[in-house]
């Protein structure tokens, strides 16, 4: 098995938002044509505009909450702000993509300044559908607080990748 597949490596690297879970759906996230891999480097050019998100499943009536958090906030040495939420579409049919949920809070571009930053998707299984809402506020969110308030349980899915600041161009400043 890959490491890229492997879900103790997975959760060992995304250990401090989720509890180990086994993964019971497809995730797919695709940032123009570069599918996200767990583990895989992006810059933050990459990453500008939302991704497409595609989920499994089978039945329609299914729904699903897309989190993504950035535990790394505002750097990996001192991450006070952990975990920072990029992104929350929630009611998304299974078979379908975020495309198709509620964009709960709007898509924030990465846009890290210091040290390789860990941005994490997490897929949760809902209830029914318009049982989840909007934080008041993106900085100190808690993926498993949030799960555990509205009755989301284990993930299903998640997947992450790394981003660091661009380097400059034109060599040392003065």
């Amino acid at each position: 098995m890959s490491r890229d597949r492997d879900p103790l490596s997975v959760g060992r690297v995304i250990g401090d938002v989720l509890d180990p879970f086994t993964k019971s759906i497809s995730l797919r996230v695709t940032y123009s044509s570069r599918e996200v891999n767990n583990g895989c480097e992006l810059k933050p050019s990459q990453v500008a505009n939302q991704p497409r998100v595609d989920i499994g499943g089978e039945d329609l009536r299914t729904f699903y909450t897309l989190v993504m958090v950035d535990p790394d906030a505002p750097s990996p040495s001192d991450p006070s702000l952990r975990e920072y939420l990029h992104w929350l579409v929630t009611d998304i049919p299974a078979t379908t993509g975020a495309s198709f949920g509620h964009e709960t809070v709007c898509y924030e571009s990465p846009r890290p300044t210091m040290g390789i930053h860990r941005f994490v998707f997490v897929l949760f299984r809902q209830l029914g559908r318009q049982t989840v809402y909007a934080p008041g506020w993106r900085q100190n969110f808690n993926t498993r607080d949030f799960a555990e308030v509205y009755n989301l349980g284990s993930p299903v899915a998640a997947v992450y990748f790394n981003c660091q600041r661009e380097s400059g161009s034109g060599g040392r400043r003065r």
